[in-house]
């Protein structure tokens, strides 16, 4: 069974939430941190990409960065940007985007779950980026971010969180890219102990997304553990931050490809090897979106087609033979475009589904890449069924929208 705790979380004063909070690392390069932070002194995009206030050449990856993280997080607290609460509490997490709201629970997942696998996994992670973190994680001693779960949505669960979002939020904002972001704080005992005895019978929590992060944070946990000869189980180190999010609230988005070139091929000799294992038919100019699995779309030479994959290219008794990702690697990528490698292949590029099919068209129109596809969403039935049977997506599969922001609650390891 899962475990989630609460704990006592370090959280800015709600008059400065807003220019508080910021996007997660991982969806800015430093550059863009630089001008979104600009000269708000709240940003902490100062913690979590600490380089924005080193010279541009710095090393991203160099202990000053991570030293720069570390003394901008202890001027937060001393600045009273942060502020921890007097006891253990969950809190819920709430996004808005258009007419949706989900509702999240922030507690601490403990570090032996992801050691034993009851946090499944659905990506592989790479070891510089997970270094990168654990550093991160180290050095502050916290986990500044949190990590994005799902969980089998459970009825109990969701009544609690019900009565708790009746009352008035302490953080209520709209963030300037349009996404809506509530924040309470459950501090009552008599429901904290409903919810953990009810998080004690969830069976697996699965990573949504943070894959890297995840990783690290349980890694330093594990670290600190066997360097403590008086380890007893009980300590902080032993939990790391997570939101988690009941699945059925849940909505993945789709992530597409992009390509520079046609591998030789002309458009004709292209679409007729296309023909072998797909029904093509041109759809015009108009963005054309898939409308079920095993279909997807094409954009080449400002014309979109309808691709519907043919039986024989799928098998939907197969976790991974199912997705349509694996369908376009195996019957278009590898043996037509020559793309062998989705991680390192400089030939591709991929587009989240959050920019709309318009991206795809403008990179093709542009020149810069010569055909786009795109591809109906996976579902979360899809991925807890591939971390369930020890699988692994192909990379870049899953896209989920909105990003947490990060900073409305900091989990530090002490």
């Amino acid at each position: 069974m899962a475990i989630l705790k609460p704990f006592r979380g370090y959280r800015p004063p709600h008059e400065i939430v807003k220019d508080l909070a910021s996007r997660p690392y991982d969806v800015l390069n430093s550059k863009e941190a630089r001008q979104e932070a600009g000269d708000n002194p709240y940003s902490f995009l100062r913690v979590v990409k600490p380089e924005i206030e080193l010279p541009e050449n710095t090393d991203l990856y160099s202990q000053q960065v991570y030293d720069k993280a570390l003394s901008n997080f202890k001027l937060f607290i001393e600045k009273g940007y942060f502020v921890r609460d007097e006891k253990p509490c969950y809190y819920v997490y709430a996004q808005t985007w258009g007419d949706k709201t989900q509702y999240g629970i922030v507690g601490c997942a403990a570090v032996e779950d992801y050691l034993n696998d009851v946090i499944k996994k659905h990506e592989l992670t790479r070891p510089d980026k997970e270094e990168d973190r654990m550093k991160h994680v180290r050095i502050t001693n916290a986990n500044a971010e949190p990590v994005f779960f799902t969980y089998p949505g459970q009825k109990a669960i969701d009544e609690i969180v019900a009565g708790v979002v009746q009352h008035r939020p302490v953080y209520d904002f709209k963030a300037d890219d349009g996404f809506g972001h509530h924040f309470w704080v459950i501090d009552n005992d008599e429901l904290i102990a409903k919810l953990e005895k009810l998080f004690d019978g969830v069976n697996s929590f699965y990573v949504a997304d943070g894959h890297h992060r995840t990783a690290a944070a349980a890694l330093v946990g594990k670290e600190k553990k066997e360097n403590n000869p008086a380890h007893t189980g009980q300590e902080p180190y032993n939990y790391f931050m997570a939101v988690l999010f009941p699945d059925d609230q849940l909505t993945i988005i789709d992530y597409n490809r992009v390509v520079k070139d046609l591998n030789g091929l002309d458009k004709e000799s292209f679409l007729k090897k296309l023909e072998a294992d797909f029904e093509i038919k041109p759809m015009g100019e108009r963005e054309f979106k898939p409308q079920e699995l095993h279909e997807m779309s094409m954009y080449l030479d400002r014309t979109w087609y309808a691709m519907k994959a043919k039986p024989h290219t799928y098998d939907d008794n197969d976790p991974i033979g199912v997705l349509d990702v694996t369908i376009l690697s195996k019957s278009v990528l590898e043996p037509i475009l020559g793309i062998k490698n989705l991680r390192t292949d400089k030939r591709i590029d991929f587009v989240g589904g959050i920019r709309g099919l318009e991206e795809l068209m403008r990179r093709v129109d542009s020149g810069e890449m010569q055909v786009a596809f795109a591809l109906y969403p996976v579902t979360m039935k899809q991925l807890m069924d591939i971390a369930d049977t020890g699988n692994i997506m192909p990379p870049k599969t899953t896209w989920f929208e909105p990003k947490l922001r990060s900073g409305l609650v900091v989990n530090v390891l002490d």
